[in-house]
């Protein structure tokens, strides 16, 4: 059972396309290679800066042989008479079979000619010559180059191909105009540590499987998971030997791994007077712009240590000398940051506002001014809805009024990372309240998908008036998302809103504060379409669907019974009540997975079916208003009637206290009632020819469908 190698080498790739190439491969390979009915033992997909390996264990030697069956035109134009036409000889010609070997069979469609062919499997060697630039072709990422004259795309330009199937080289060749690359078993060393044979020698490869160890023993780790934790390996116990621990992000981790080839922790050291600034700046400054890894005093607190750890992919013999280069770079950063910061300090944040004038929001927008002006705004309108203290509203007005000050700051200016980040540390030195710097970090949260919410209330308010400011101030531009396009992260924001809305347990009504926010936004701007409000309900719609379905894994259907299909009045309940339609979402799934929803699915969706073919109202509760008992004529209309007189009460309660699962014990209790209505011994023909009787009978379903949809329209849900 042969193995298969294939390397492409390259100039040094960028980080991201490293481990998003591999991973196109994980997927690439295994699918073409099943498609092609070449089994295998194992796949192994290997990357670093300036490779991408894959090697197949236990192909076969060939394909298996295999048989298909293809049908050809008509037997009423294939034969005449008995003899073959010349669409049989054509048909029999391009399937390079003879005339005899065509079948006659019936179908649906009447008799029509059959052949059964034998294909005889080809040689894995050829297959996969035919494949290796389909690989290459289909590797997908950013900013695709071409070089020399050629049309080859890559992201950076291709140097060498191995290309083995055991000890035997497959002829490929990818020509991009008048650079050619060819196939051959030799791959390249450590630009540093490997030195060739010969001056022009790289690292041959005898054998396919012995690709791995023919590297290593080159200073080339190709296994990028043996990669990864050897430097997460060096980079801890470089930590320790400091007296420290080291901070290692996954993000970071993962970044450090695609750069080099053959790790070496190095440890550099920076002046102990730079710890004066925030933690925030110098781990910005060590991680973000230089790669590397800060040193923690505690693994549970942010205080540093004046080290920090690079990965080299040099000499380690060439320490020191990378250490001081390091250490001169990290100097005058920190230097800058220093002085930054102290220049910032020299006046209170207050101060910064009137710089804000100068910075856009957005062209037709205004400036980052203009948009505090409206966000200050929408917070008190919020604030409005909420019960809350004096003091609480008064954090929330100076919170809202100085949360983009920082962003005039020289830091901020040179390190846009820290935005909110600086505001807070700028606000405490001002002297502003606790609540109010912590408000001006958290209104920035969250900041993608998986991070902290605002954990206070002042910094959940300020949050919300910001991303809703963005997303009215845009829609009402009529810069909606479209597809996979979302340039200010519409999406996000509205998720954003709504997970803390949920989080924090805000009673906010969606609906009105929209309302408003866009009728400031249209009295300012009267040429504003009409449908604005209307675009954003259903934006916000759509991601509270999506949020419930992919966050909370509530099935579509409970989703859908929930937020009302195509009804203005459930979806309108929905964005009042945020709070209540997560309750709801989540508690119809809970009763579905216990299966009491089993215990009601039957009669309530039965009584909702035919109650659509009446005209009650929807939010009709009490029976005397709907129904006329003189008009019955079984004791199962009467005992129908008389439960639900015994629900109304329930049901209005439930309202109140929102305590769904009594409205689900009433609903149970009077399920035989209703049962019996459909199909007992005193049943009743709902549609009777009687006018008034028919109506009389629909409006006492309605009114049990009404009954049923304070907790979900039960016509959405879908039989378990």
């Amino acid at each position: 059972m042969p193995n298969f190698l294939l390397e492409l080498g390259t100039e040094e790739l960028p980080a991201s396309f490293v481990s998003g190439s591999a991973q196109q491969w994980q997927r690439l390979v295994p699918a073409t290679l099943a498609e092609e009915s070449l089994t295998n033992d194992s796949i192994n997909v290997y990357a670093t800066p300036r490779r991408l390996a894959v090697l197949v264990k236990g192909l076969p030697v060939q394909q298996l042989d295999r048989e298909e069956e293809v049908k050809g035109p008509p037997a009423s134009s294939a034969f005449k008479d008995g003899k073959p036409t010349k669409a049989a000889e054509g048909f029999a010609k391009k399937q390079g079979v003879e005339i005899d070997a065509l079948e006659v069979r019936a179908t649906d469609k009447g008799d029509f000619v059959f052949v059964l062919k034998k294909i005889p499997g080809r040689m894995t060697a050829d297959i996969l010559t035919e494949l290796v630039p389909q690989w290459i072709n289909k590797l997908e990422g950013k900013r695709f180059m071409r070089w020399a004259d050629g049309d080859l795309k890559f992201p950076r330009p291709i140097r060498s191909l191995v290309a083995l199937l055991d000890d035997t080289v497959l002829p490929i060749t990818l020509v991009s105009g008048s650079d050619t690359v060819k196939s051959d078993r030799i791959s390249q060393g450590h630009r540093v540590l490997y030195t060739p044979p010969t001056p022009l020698g790289g690292v041959s490869i005898p054998q396919a499987e012995d690709y791995v160890e023919c590297l290593r023993a080159a200073c080339v780790e190709v296994d990028r998971t043996e990669r990864k934790n050897q430097i997460k390996a060096q980079v801890e116990a470089a930590a320790t030997k400091q007296g420290g621990y080291a901070d290692i992000t996954e993000d970071l981790l993962e970044e450090v791994t695609d750069l080099v080839e053959w790790p070496n922790a190095v440890v550099g050291k920076f002046d102990e007077e730079f710890l004066i600034l925030p933690p925030e700046v110098i781990t910005t400054i060590i991680v973000t712009n230089q790669r590397y890894f800060p040193i923690l005093k505690s693994p549970d607190y942010p205080e540093l240590l004046p080290y920090f750890i690079t990965i080299s992919n040099g000499s380690p013999a060439k320490a020191a000398i990378i250490a001081a280069g390091n250490e001169r770079v990290v100097r005058a950063r920190l230097a800058d940051g220093q002085f930054f910061y102290k220049a910032d300090l020299a006046k209170p944040l207050e101060d910064y506002l009137p710089k804000l004038e100068t910075v856009t929001f957005q062209e037709d927008l205004g400036t980052v001014r203009a948009k505090v002006d409206r966000l200050c705004k929408i917070a008190s309108l919020i604030v409005n809805q909420l019960q809350i203290t004096e003091e609480e509203q008064a954090d929330v007005a100076r919170a809202a009024l100085l949360c983009k000050a920082d962003l005039v700051t020289q830091m901020v200016y040179e390190l846009p990372e820290m935005q909110g980040i600086m505001g807070q540390k700028y606000a405490l030195a001002s002297g502003e309240s606790e609540a109010v710097a912590t408000a001006i970090f958290e209104h920035y949260l969250p900041k993608g998908a998986g991070d902290n919410l605002p954990q206070t209330l002042t910094g959940q308010v300020v949050a919300i008036a910001d991303k809703l400011d963005t997303l009215v101030s845009i829609f009402g531009l009529g810069m909606l998302p479209t597809g996979s396009s979302d340039p200010f992260a519409l999406r996000r924001a509205a998720n954003a809103i709504t997970n803390i809305i949920w989080a924090a347990q805000l009673p906010v009504n969606l609906h009105q504060l929209l309302a408003q926010v866009v009728a400031e936004f249209t009295a300012a701007r009267p040429e504003t379409p009409g449908e604005l409000l209307s675009q954003l309900d259903e934006f916000f719609l759509q991601r509270i669907r999506t949020l419930l379905q992919e966050e909370k894994n509530v099935d579509y259907d409970l989703v859908n019974a929930v937020l009302g299909e195509n009804d203005p009045e459930y979806t309108e309940r929905a964005l009042r009540d945020l709070l209540d339609a997560l309750e709801r979402a989540l508690f119809l799934q809970q009763i579905r997975n216990n299966q009491t929803l089993d215990l009601i699915y039957e009669t309530v969706n039965r009584s909702t079916r035919l109650a659509a073919q009446g005209d009650l109202d929807k939010v009709e509760l009490e029976p005397k208003n709907a129904v006329k008992p003189e008009l019955f004529q079984k004791s199962s209309e009467q005992a129908f009637y008389d439960a639900v007189v015994q629900l109304v009460p329930q049901t209005l309660l439930c309202k109140q206290t929102r305590d769904y699962q009594q409205l689900v014990d009433s609903l149970t209790e009077i399920a035989p009632t209703v049962s019996n209505f459909f199909d007992g011994p005193e049943s009743v023909l709902v549609m009777d020819s009687d006018p008034e009787i028919k109506q009389n009978r629909l409006n006492l379903l309605g009114l049990l469908r009404n009954h049923a949809r304070v907790l979900a329209d039960f016509g959405a849900i879908v039989k378990s």
